[in-house]
């Protein structure tokens, strides 16, 4: 007798594992555990063999009778159902497998080994924002470059050109990955060169004339916000790290002894270690700092919310602003620039110095990257005397006022 939908709802465990016939070599299989299987017995090339179909109650007595139906359609053309099955499986994995949101997911875990944890969340975030939801559902060899561009116009129509150009970068990067593993032909993004507004091009802002430096650090010294920001103002033009590296220092980095501030490779922008020789001007500041927050032994410059968090990516602008220094004017990136600027072009120091300690990518004349430790002994000479540089323009910038 066949089953019916009544008993598979009412059937009851037991010790040891039981069928309940169907008809047609179909039967339900009752686990002890209570867990219920549909099976079906057939015979192909003169062997008994069982296929499995699925589990009761997410596969229905109905559809269970349809799989064995279609089961024994492929046993009239002389298939092996299980192998027919196993074959469809092969098949998905390997669309699965060419499919772009798969494809995007596996390059950006390769790549970000190699990357900053925050390059390569933003990164992430970027995917996922605009290219998964309208790419997820082909294959990376299917999307055509117009269907790329109509993904990028979505951006740019509210008005993010950079972030579209940047995305197109990604989709490039990840097609390559496509071709070189042979799950795509080519990567199509030359094809779209031109089709995109092009960008404005900002540079970040600096004061990189000694006079205004001067006058700049007087200003900096007399702002009246918090102490935190006051700090961290004091301290970005000694250190000239970029702005979020400044803003996530921790106190476990600073070692006072060695006048060396350690800021680990996941914190970097080229994912490398970095170390800044701290001239006696940045370890005072350090040391008045470290009276404020030194005990949380958390971040140098916290939230004024919360200690847990990092000062506000907009406090240094909002303090340029409260002294009347637009942004126009200076920014904390700018002071990069500055010290790139005068230490360059001022004081002559070497360049190779300079780019060492601005954390770019610096290589030796065999083309091997440089290290953390290299030059170090001349890049703490030279912050000294960038430092006693920075005094004498306050100096100076001090006198003429009082004249």
């Amino acid at each position: 007798m066949s089953l019916t939908d009544v008993q598979l709802r009412n059937v009851k465990p037991k010790a040891k594992p039981y069928r309940l016939t169907d008809s047609q070599g179909l039967y339900a299989e009752v686990h002890p555990n209570g867990s219920v299987y549909w099976r079906m017995k057939y015979r192909f090339d003169g062997k008994e063999k069982r296929l499995a179909i699925g589990v009761y109650p997410r596969v229905g007595l109905k559809d269970a009778r349809k799989s064995r139906d279609d089961a024994k359609a492929l046993l009239e053309l002389g298939l092996d159902p299980s192998t027919e099955k196993r074959k469809r499986k092969a098949q998905h994995e390997l669309a699965s497998a060419s499919g772009f949101e798969y494809i995007a997911r596996e390059w950006h875990a390769k790549q970000a080994k190699l990357w900053s944890v925050n390059y390569a969340e933003k990164v992430e975030r970027a995917m996922e924002r605009d290219l998964i939801p309208y790419l997820s559902g082909s294959s990376i060899d299917q999307i055509s470059a117009p269907d790329l561009l109509s993904v990028l116009r979505r951006v740019e129509k509210r008005g993010a050109v950079e972030t579209a150009h940047r995305l197109m970068q990604i989709f490039g990067q990840i097609a390559k990955y496509a071709v070189s593993t042979g799950r795509a032909q080519r990567d199509m993004t030359p094809d779209l060169k031109g089709a995109l507004a092009t960008p404005k091009r900002y540079h970040f802002s600096a004061i990189t004339e000694p006079p205004k430096v001067g006058r700049l650090l007087q200003m900096i010294d007399g702002y009246q916000g918090t102490p935190t920001v006051r700090a961290a103002l004091r301290l970005a033009p000694l250190v000239f790290v970029r702005p979020k590296e400044l803003r996530y220092a921790e106190w476990c980095e600073i070692d006072v002894s060695s006048a060396e501030w350690r800021i680990p490779a996941s914190k970097m922008k080229m994912n490398q270690d970095h170390i800044v020789p701290l001239s006696r001007q940045a370890i005072e500041i350090l040391e008045e700092q470290k009276l404020l927050t030194g005990h949380w032994g958390g971040f140098v410059f916290p939230s004024a919310r919360s200690a847990r968090r990092p000062m506000s990516d907009n406090a240094i602008l909002s303090a340029f602003r409260n002294m009347g220094i637009y942004k126009e004017e200076m920014t904390g990136h700018g002071f990069r620039a500055m010290a790139r600027t005068i230490l360059d072009e001022v004081l002559g120091e070497r360049v190779d110095l300079i780019e060492h300690q601005l954390a770019h990518a610096v290589k030796d004349s065999l083309g091997r990257a440089y290290n953390r430790t290299t030059h170090l002994p001349q890049r703490r000479l030279m912050m000294q005397r960038w430092a006693d540089y920075l005094d004498a323009l306050r100096a100076t910038a001090r006198n003429r006022l009082s004249e």
